[in-house]
């Protein structure tokens, strides 16, 4: 039997909240361009929603999914400075984009209420990491990649 290629989400402080949004999000590879400034929404902390803020480098294959995706960089480094992640996955920072505010809108509407008591951070253990770099939401992972 062999291993995964992706490594399961750390188990979050909270059961996890499913994610039934994101998954379902219907945005295309052109909605983003180079250069853009974008946020991968993870959690909730103090009252708002939380993320990862990276840059929209370049066209990326995102294999997880078999679909065009981008490579990602964090410009703060940590880790792993540079990702690759599909569309669905991001919301613009850096304009106000209709369709990205509408998608958190309705992640903020999702999230908030099930931590409005709940000072801490916290990771609903959406997203992972493979070993290609490539970041996979958990409703995208397949056994076996």
């Amino acid at each position: 039997m062999t291993s995964p290629s992706w490594t399961p989400p750390p188990t979050p402080a909270f059961a996890p909240t499913p994610d039934p949004l994101t998954p379902a999000r219907d945005i295309t590879h052109s909605h983003f361009d180079p250069g853009d400034q974008v946020v991968i929404l993870k959690g909730v902390a103090g009252g708002e929603l939380w993320g990862d803020a990276v840059h929209v480098v370049a066209p990326s294959w995102h294999t997880p999914t078999d679909e065009d995706g981008w490579r990602l960089r964090d410009a703060t480094g940590g880790a792993q400075t540079y990702i690759t992640g599909h569309p669905r996955y991001l919301v613009h920072l850096s304009r106000r984009c209709p369709e990205c505010l509408i998608h958190l809108r309705a992640m903020e509407d999702h999230l908030l209420p099930k931590y409005a008591d709940h000072d801490a951070l916290v990771d609903c253990g959406w997203y992972t990491t493979t070993a290609l770099g490539q970041l996979v939401h958990i409703a995208d992972a397949r056994s076996g990649r």
